[in-house]
């Protein structure tokens, strides 16, 4: 069992029924707690340490409820997140809160529950290809960007760049400059805006002509990758969700 980090559903909320179709057909049950809000990173990015913490004080209360357990259920086995800059706040949750006599404890709990949607591919891909042995892309050819807050923040290293493939796409990475920032990086496209560009079209330039799709972990690097191309740019767990039919391919 699981709840999903829903994150910017106005923004991209294909991403949050992907995710939750995907879990599903793997046999994961997906809980979401009422009333989560944001989890105060880019608060922080702003250095409003403040504002962040008491942002990440409530989704601790909103998911409290699900973590302990309710109705004689026991709790979820897991905290998955489908934005991997939500998850990087959220593993560092405990950091954050380690002073806070009234949620120090709660704070640690939840970030030992936290995972990434990426780190869930070494149990749902065997479950996909049970139900499909020839595999699901069909060689389709994918660009892959690892967002900075997965590969450097949370040091969560190919996992999507092992996966995938096994589920039948062809992955390939920016050649020399996978480790680079594409110049999102929280709200720095924001206060930097034409270095923040200069980055993502260096970026681009290793990533177009790669597949018919660009794909990332992060909708801060998605949407920002997408400002400067007309190449699709999507989660990679809307194009296995298109892989397995649960919406019109992309």
């Amino acid at each position: 069992v699981a709840i999903l980090d829903w994150v910017a559903p106005s923004v991209a909320p294909n991403i949050n029924a992907a995710t939750a179709r995907v879990l599903d057909a793997a046999g994961i049950q997906t809980l979401l707690a009422p009333n989560e809000g944001c989890c105060g990173a880019v608060r922080f990015h702003m250095n409003d340490q403040d504002g962040g913490r008491a942002q990440l004080r409530a989704l601790i209360d909103a998911w409290w409820p699900l973590v302990e357990g309710r109705d004689g259920q026991a709790g979820v086995e897991a905290i998955v997140s489908n934005v991997s800059g939500c998850g990087l706040m959220l593993k560092e949750s405990a950091h954050v809160l380690r002073h806070d006599p009234a949620y120090a404890d709660k704070a640690a709990r939840m970030a030992s529950l936290l995972r990434d949607l990426s780190e869930m591919l070494p149990e749902l891909a065997p479950a996909l290809l049970a139900a499909h042995p020839d595999g699901l892309g069909r060689g389709r050819p994918l660009a892959y960007h690892p967002p900075c807050t997965l590969q450097h923040g949370q040091r969560v290293r190919d996992t999507v760049e092992t996966w995938l493939p096994r589920l039948g796409f062809a992955l390939q990475r920016a050649a020399s400059e996978a480790h680079l920032c594409c110049g999102s990086a929280g709200t720095y496209s924001v206060t930097q805006p034409e270095l923040s560009q200069q980055l993502r079209d260096r970026k681009l330039g290793q990533l177009q002509g790669r597949g018919d799709v660009i794909v990332s972990s992060n909708i801060g690097c998605i949407t920002h990758l997408q400002s400067g191309t007309a190449t699709p740019v999507r989660h990679w767990i809307e194009v296995l969700d298109a892989a397995l039919g649960g919406q019109p391919d992309l």
